[in-house]
């Protein structure tokens, strides 16, 4: 069976943060996930590989 797509919600729901986090790092981090539209949809199992690669990491994003 395929791993079902996720939306921003899922996704910080998932890692603890919060929606304008996803956000942000989709802006600023070259978070995994593609563009439906309007919406954003991600795996989880690419989310996770990211962020055990250090995608998430402090330091890197400035405003």
């Amino acid at each position: 069976m395929a791993e079902p797509w996720s939306s921003v919600d899922d996704v910080a729901e998932h890692l603890g943060v919060s929606k304008d986090t996803v956000y942000a790092w989709l802006a600023k981090r070259d978070m995994p996930a593609h563009r439906v539209g309007r919406l954003w949809k991600f795996k989880l199992s690419d989310v996770d590989t990211w962020v055990v690669a250090g995608g998430a990491a402090e330091g890197g994003l400035s405003d």
